[in-house]
Protein backbone atom coordinates (compact mmCIF):
# COMPACT_ATOMS: atom_id res chain seq x y z
CA UNK A 1 0.00 0.00 0.00
CA UNK A 2 1.27 3.49 -0.90
CA UNK A 3 0.66 6.46 1.37
CA UNK A 4 0.73 10.21 0.81
CA UNK A 5 0.19 13.25 3.02
CA UNK A 6 -2.11 16.09 2.06
CA UNK A 7 -1.95 19.43 3.89
CA UNK A 8 -4.71 22.02 3.49
CA UNK A 9 -3.68 25.48 4.71
CA UNK A 10 -6.62 27.67 5.70
CA UNK A 11 -6.97 31.03 7.34
CA UNK A 12 -8.33 29.35 10.47
CA UNK A 13 -6.91 25.81 10.50
CA UNK A 14 -4.10 23.69 9.12
CA UNK A 15 -5.55 20.30 8.19
CA UNK A 16 -3.23 17.38 7.47
CA UNK A 17 -4.12 13.83 6.53
CA UNK A 18 -2.57 10.57 5.43
CA UNK A 19 -4.13 9.28 2.20
CA UNK A 20 -3.80 5.73 0.90
CA UNK A 21 -3.69 4.74 -2.77
CA UNK A 22 -7.45 4.22 -2.71
CA UNK A 23 -7.82 7.95 -1.87
CA UNK A 24 -9.06 7.22 1.66
CA UNK A 25 -8.08 9.35 4.65
CA UNK A 26 -6.29 7.00 7.04
CA UNK A 27 -5.66 9.61 9.75
CA UNK A 28 -6.18 13.34 10.11
CA UNK A 29 -4.79 16.04 12.38
CA UNK A 30 -5.92 19.68 12.67
CA UNK A 31 -4.15 22.61 14.33
CA UNK A 32 -4.93 26.35 14.34
CA UNK A 33 -3.20 28.47 11.70
CA UNK A 34 -2.85 31.61 13.82
CA UNK A 35 -2.14 33.82 10.78
CA UNK A 36 0.05 36.86 11.18
CA UNK A 37 2.98 34.87 12.52
CA UNK A 38 6.32 34.47 10.73
CA UNK A 39 6.16 32.28 7.64
CA UNK A 40 8.62 29.80 9.15
CA UNK A 41 6.48 29.35 12.24
CA UNK A 42 3.37 28.48 10.23
CA UNK A 43 5.29 26.20 7.86
CA UNK A 44 6.85 24.40 10.84
CA UNK A 45 3.35 23.77 12.20
CA UNK A 46 2.26 22.46 8.80
CA UNK A 47 5.13 19.97 8.70
CA UNK A 48 4.47 18.95 12.29
CA UNK A 49 0.76 18.43 11.58
CA UNK A 50 1.66 16.14 8.70
CA UNK A 51 4.11 14.15 10.81
CA UNK A 52 1.52 13.85 13.60
CA UNK A 53 -1.03 12.46 11.13
CA UNK A 54 1.56 9.89 10.02
CA UNK A 55 2.05 8.77 13.62
CA UNK A 56 -1.70 8.62 14.16
CA UNK A 57 -1.93 6.32 11.12
CA UNK A 58 0.60 3.96 12.72
CA UNK A 59 3.11 4.63 9.95
CA UNK A 60 6.71 5.76 9.77
CA UNK A 61 7.72 8.90 7.89
CA UNK A 62 9.63 6.64 5.48
CA UNK A 63 6.27 5.09 4.46
CA UNK A 64 5.16 8.40 2.88
CA UNK A 65 5.84 8.85 -0.84
CA UNK A 66 5.40 12.63 -0.87
CA UNK A 67 3.54 15.57 0.68
CA UNK A 68 1.07 17.71 -1.25
CA UNK A 69 0.13 21.17 0.02
CA UNK A 70 -2.95 23.20 -0.90
CA UNK A 71 -2.60 26.98 -0.52
CA UNK A 72 -5.54 29.46 -0.41
CA UNK A 73 -4.23 31.92 -2.92
CA UNK A 74 -2.21 32.44 -6.09
CA UNK A 75 0.50 29.85 -6.66
CA UNK A 76 2.87 29.78 -9.62
CA UNK A 77 2.88 26.08 -10.45
CA UNK A 78 6.03 26.45 -12.58
CA UNK A 79 8.23 28.13 -9.96
CA UNK A 80 6.38 26.93 -6.82
CA UNK A 81 6.34 30.50 -5.56
CA UNK A 82 3.28 31.48 -3.49
CA UNK A 83 2.38 34.85 -5.00
CA UNK A 84 -0.28 35.84 -2.48
CA UNK A 85 -2.37 34.26 0.27
CA UNK A 86 -4.80 36.96 1.47
CA UNK A 87 -6.14 34.98 4.45
CA UNK A 88 -2.68 34.12 5.75
CA UNK A 89 -0.81 37.25 4.70
CA UNK A 90 1.97 35.74 2.60
CA UNK A 91 3.51 37.34 -0.48
CA UNK A 92 6.15 35.87 -2.81
CA UNK A 93 7.04 32.94 -0.55
CA UNK A 94 9.39 30.24 -1.84
CA UNK A 95 7.55 27.59 0.15
CA UNK A 96 9.20 24.26 -0.60
CA UNK A 97 12.76 25.05 0.66
CA UNK A 98 11.23 26.36 3.89
CA UNK A 99 9.06 23.25 4.33
CA UNK A 100 12.03 20.96 3.71
CA UNK A 101 13.85 22.51 6.66
CA UNK A 102 11.23 20.84 8.85
CA UNK A 103 10.50 17.72 6.81
CA UNK A 104 12.92 16.60 4.10
CA UNK A 105 10.50 14.84 1.75
CA UNK A 106 9.30 15.46 -1.85
CA UNK A 107 6.71 18.27 -1.82
CA UNK A 108 4.11 19.30 -4.40
CA UNK A 109 2.33 22.64 -4.17
CA UNK A 110 -0.91 23.99 -5.58
CA UNK A 111 -4.02 26.08 -5.04
CA UNK A 112 -6.56 24.75 -2.52
CA UNK A 113 -9.53 25.13 -4.88
CA UNK A 114 -7.62 23.13 -7.49
CA UNK A 115 -7.00 20.51 -4.83
CA UNK A 116 -10.71 20.24 -4.09
CA UNK A 117 -11.46 19.91 -7.82
CA UNK A 118 -8.90 17.15 -8.25
CA UNK A 119 -10.26 15.31 -5.20
CA UNK A 120 -13.80 15.23 -6.61
CA UNK A 121 -12.50 13.68 -9.84
CA UNK A 122 -10.49 10.94 -8.18
CA UNK A 123 -12.52 10.26 -5.06
CA UNK A 124 -15.80 12.18 -5.14
CA UNK A 125 -18.78 13.09 -7.27
CA UNK A 126 -16.81 13.15 -10.55
CA UNK A 127 -15.39 9.63 -10.37
CA UNK A 128 -15.50 8.17 -13.85
CA UNK A 129 -15.05 11.52 -15.59
CA UNK A 130 -11.81 12.90 -17.04
CA UNK A 131 -12.85 16.47 -17.91
CA UNK A 132 -14.74 18.38 -15.24
CA UNK A 133 -15.49 21.92 -14.06
CA UNK A 134 -15.73 22.23 -10.27
CA UNK A 135 -17.24 25.34 -8.64
CA UNK A 136 -17.38 26.05 -4.92
CA UNK A 137 -20.12 28.49 -3.93
CA UNK A 138 -19.25 30.23 -0.69
CA UNK A 139 -18.14 33.69 0.39
CA UNK A 140 -16.75 33.85 -3.13
CA UNK A 141 -16.86 31.49 -6.09
CA UNK A 142 -13.80 29.28 -6.35
CA UNK A 143 -13.08 26.12 -8.26
CA UNK A 144 -10.91 24.53 -10.87
CA UNK A 145 -10.78 22.86 -14.25
CA UNK A 146 -9.66 19.25 -14.61
CA UNK A 147 -8.69 18.03 -18.08
CA UNK A 148 -7.54 14.44 -18.64
CA UNK A 149 -7.65 14.09 -14.85
CA UNK A 150 -5.05 16.82 -14.41
CA UNK A 151 -5.49 20.34 -13.06
CA UNK A 152 -5.36 23.03 -15.73
CA UNK A 153 -3.25 25.94 -14.49
CA UNK A 154 -3.08 28.07 -17.62
CA UNK A 155 0.27 29.83 -17.80
CA UNK A 156 1.13 28.56 -14.35
CA UNK A 157 -0.81 30.96 -12.16
CA UNK A 158 -4.00 28.94 -11.96
CA UNK A 159 -7.54 29.81 -13.00
CA UNK A 160 -10.21 32.00 -11.43
CA UNK A 161 -13.61 30.68 -12.56
CA UNK A 162 -15.42 33.03 -10.20
CA UNK A 163 -14.17 36.02 -12.18
CA UNK A 164 -15.54 35.44 -15.62
CA UNK A 165 -17.71 38.44 -16.52
CA UNK A 166 -21.39 37.55 -16.89
CA UNK A 167 -22.85 41.10 -16.74
CA UNK A 168 -20.95 43.95 -18.40
CA UNK A 169 -20.64 46.87 -15.95
CA UNK A 170 -22.61 44.82 -13.42
CA UNK A 171 -22.36 44.50 -9.66
CA UNK A 172 -18.95 45.39 -8.18
CA UNK A 173 -16.78 42.41 -7.24
CA UNK A 174 -14.20 42.15 -4.49
CA UNK A 175 -11.51 41.66 -7.15
CA UNK A 176 -12.05 45.23 -8.39
CA UNK A 177 -13.93 44.36 -11.58
CA UNK A 178 -17.68 44.53 -12.16
CA UNK A 179 -20.11 41.84 -13.25
CA UNK A 180 -18.09 38.79 -12.19
CA UNK A 181 -19.81 35.47 -11.62
CA UNK A 182 -18.74 35.77 -7.98
CA UNK A 183 -20.71 39.02 -7.66
CA UNK A 184 -23.89 37.13 -8.57
CA UNK A 185 -23.44 33.44 -7.67
CA UNK A 186 -21.59 33.53 -4.35
CA UNK A 187 -23.51 33.11 -1.10
CA UNK A 188 -22.44 36.68 -0.33
CA UNK A 189 -24.30 37.83 -3.45
CA UNK A 190 -27.34 35.71 -2.58
CA UNK A 191 -27.56 37.33 0.85
CA UNK A 192 -26.97 40.81 -0.58
CA UNK A 193 -29.96 40.44 -2.89
CA UNK A 194 -32.06 38.96 -0.09
CA UNK A 195 -31.49 41.99 2.11
CA UNK A 196 -32.42 44.33 -0.71
CA UNK A 197 -35.64 42.49 -1.49
CA UNK A 198 -36.56 42.10 2.18
CA UNK A 199 -36.51 45.89 2.51
CA UNK A 200 -39.04 46.07 -0.33
CA UNK A 201 -41.25 43.26 1.01
CA UNK A 202 -41.91 43.80 4.74
CA UNK A 203 -44.53 41.03 4.73
CA UNK A 204 -42.13 38.40 3.40
CA UNK A 205 -41.73 35.16 5.34
CA UNK A 206 -38.01 35.92 5.28
CA UNK A 207 -38.54 38.46 8.09
CA UNK A 208 -40.23 35.82 10.23
CA UNK A 209 -37.52 33.21 9.62
CA UNK A 210 -34.85 35.82 10.46
CA UNK A 211 -36.77 36.81 13.60
CA UNK A 212 -36.98 40.37 12.27
CA UNK A 213 -33.19 40.73 11.93
CA UNK A 214 -32.08 40.83 8.28
CA UNK A 215 -28.45 40.41 9.36
CA UNK A 216 -29.34 36.80 10.21
CA UNK A 217 -30.44 35.87 6.69
CA UNK A 218 -28.51 33.00 5.10
CA UNK A 219 -28.84 30.62 2.19
CA UNK A 220 -30.85 28.05 4.12
CA UNK A 221 -33.41 30.62 5.24
CA UNK A 222 -33.83 31.90 1.68
CA UNK A 223 -34.41 28.44 0.22
CA UNK A 224 -36.65 27.43 3.14
CA UNK A 225 -38.85 30.46 2.50
CA UNK A 226 -38.95 29.74 -1.22
CA UNK A 227 -40.06 26.16 -0.50
CA UNK A 228 -42.95 27.67 1.47
CA UNK A 229 -44.00 29.66 -1.60
CA UNK A 230 -42.82 33.04 -0.33
CA UNK A 231 -42.92 35.42 -3.30
CA UNK A 232 -39.84 37.43 -2.32
CA UNK A 233 -37.73 34.36 -1.59
CA UNK A 234 -38.78 32.73 -4.86
CA UNK A 235 -37.67 35.84 -6.74
CA UNK A 236 -34.28 35.77 -4.99
CA UNK A 237 -33.75 32.09 -5.81
CA UNK A 238 -34.87 32.63 -9.41
CA UNK A 239 -32.32 35.41 -9.93
CA UNK A 240 -29.58 33.43 -8.23
CA UNK A 241 -30.18 30.36 -10.39
CA UNK A 242 -30.36 32.52 -13.53
CA UNK A 243 -26.92 34.01 -12.98
CA UNK A 244 -25.30 30.80 -11.77
CA UNK A 245 -26.76 29.00 -14.77
CA UNK A 246 -25.36 31.63 -17.13
CA UNK A 247 -21.89 31.10 -15.70
CA UNK A 248 -22.13 27.32 -15.89
CA UNK A 249 -23.43 27.43 -19.47
CA UNK A 250 -20.50 29.66 -20.43
CA UNK A 251 -18.05 27.12 -19.05
CA UNK A 252 -19.89 24.35 -20.89
CA UNK A 253 -19.83 26.19 -24.21
CA UNK A 254 -16.14 27.06 -23.93
CA UNK A 255 -14.73 23.89 -22.39
CA UNK A 256 -17.22 21.08 -23.08
CA UNK A 257 -16.76 19.34 -19.70
CA UNK A 258 -18.26 15.92 -19.06
CA UNK A 259 -19.72 17.10 -15.75
CA UNK A 260 -20.16 20.17 -13.56
CA UNK A 261 -19.57 19.69 -9.82
CA UNK A 262 -20.96 22.21 -7.34
CA UNK A 263 -19.81 22.47 -3.73
CA UNK A 264 -20.58 24.75 -0.80
CA UNK A 265 -23.29 24.95 1.83
CA UNK A 266 -25.87 26.44 -0.55
CA UNK A 267 -25.94 23.05 -2.32
CA UNK A 268 -27.71 21.65 0.75
CA UNK A 269 -30.84 23.17 -0.77
CA UNK A 270 -30.95 20.12 -3.06
CA UNK A 271 -33.65 19.91 -5.74
CA UNK A 272 -34.95 23.50 -5.31
CA UNK A 273 -31.48 24.58 -6.51
CA UNK A 274 -30.47 21.82 -8.89
CA UNK A 275 -33.78 21.24 -10.73
CA UNK A 276 -34.23 24.82 -12.03
CA UNK A 277 -30.47 25.09 -12.59
CA UNK A 278 -30.56 22.09 -14.92
CA UNK A 279 -33.30 23.75 -16.97
CA UNK A 280 -31.50 27.10 -17.18
CA UNK A 281 -28.21 25.52 -18.23
CA UNK A 282 -29.90 23.31 -20.81
CA UNK A 283 -31.60 26.35 -22.33
CA UNK A 284 -28.33 28.29 -22.60
CA UNK A 285 -25.88 25.65 -23.82
CA UNK A 286 -25.01 25.68 -27.51
CA UNK A 287 -25.96 22.11 -28.33
CA UNK A 288 -26.82 19.93 -31.30
CA UNK A 289 -28.82 17.71 -28.95
CA UNK A 290 -26.31 14.89 -29.09
CA UNK A 291 -25.45 14.31 -25.43
CA UNK A 292 -23.54 17.58 -24.96
CA UNK A 293 -25.37 18.71 -21.82
CA UNK A 294 -23.29 17.61 -18.84
CA UNK A 295 -24.86 16.58 -15.54
CA UNK A 296 -24.65 19.08 -12.69
CA UNK A 297 -23.66 17.12 -9.60
CA UNK A 298 -23.24 17.97 -5.94
CA UNK A 299 -19.72 17.67 -4.52
CA UNK A 300 -19.33 14.77 -2.09
CA UNK A 301 -16.14 15.29 -0.10
CA UNK A 302 -16.91 18.42 1.90
CA UNK A 303 -14.12 19.67 4.13
CA UNK A 304 -11.95 16.64 3.33
CA UNK A 305 -11.62 17.61 -0.34
CA UNK A 306 -8.67 19.92 0.29
CA UNK A 307 -6.66 17.25 2.11
CA UNK A 308 -7.39 14.51 -0.43
CA UNK A 309 -6.78 16.77 -3.40
CA UNK A 310 -3.48 18.12 -2.06
CA UNK A 311 -2.30 14.55 -1.64
CA UNK A 312 -3.04 14.04 -5.35
CA UNK A 313 -0.86 16.91 -6.59
CA UNK A 314 2.03 14.57 -7.32
CA UNK A 315 -0.01 12.01 -9.27
CA UNK A 316 1.60 11.28 -12.61
CA UNK A 317 4.76 13.24 -11.79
Amino acid sequence: MKYYVGIDLGGTDIKAGVIDEGFNIVAKHVVPTNPGRLVDEIVADMADAGKTAVKMAGLAESDIIYVGVGIPGAVNSKTNIIILTPNVGWKNVDFIPIFKKYWDIPVFLGNDADAAALAEVYAGAARGYDNVVVLTLGTGVGGGFVFDKKIFTGGGFGTEPGHIIIVADGEPCGCGARGCLEAYASVTALIREAKQIMAEHPDSLLHTLCEGDSSRVNGKIIFDAAKQDDTAAKAIVSDYVKYLGAGIASFCNALRPQAIILGGGVCNAGEPLFAPLDKIVESLIFSTGDGEIPPILRAELGNDAGIIGAALFGIGS
